[in-house]
């Protein structure tokens, strides 16, 4: 199971709240279920990648039940409760191998 994630985040954040952003979109990473993960700002533009959105998310998954423990996990729920105000759009893939 992949999950990848991309967020458009608001314009006008200060470097506190990005920052902030950052160490938890960071922490996602470490869920004891993630095998393994990464993240990173927008990529430089290519032209068959879109490089719209602000920051980006893989995160890979041995079992689907691996995925949906992660998505009900402190860690997930915490970083959505936490940011959901900072971004004006999230887009998620999810890619069963």
């Amino acid at each position: 199971q992949i999950h990848s994630s991309d967020f458009w985040l608001k314009s006008g954040l200060n470097e506190n709240a990005i920052q902030s952003f950052e160490e938890e979109l960071a922490s996602l990473t470490t869920s004891e279920t993630v095998e393994p993960g990464r993240w990173q700002a927008r990529p430089e533009p290519r032209d068959v990648v879109d490089s719209s959105y602000s920051y980006g998310l893989v995160l890979c998954f041995d079992t689907v039940k691996a995925h949906d423990q992660y998505q009900s996990g402190d860690i997930h729920l915490q970083f959505v409760a936490d940011h959901a105000d900072k971004w004006d759009r999230v887009q998620v893939y999810d890619i069963q191998t």
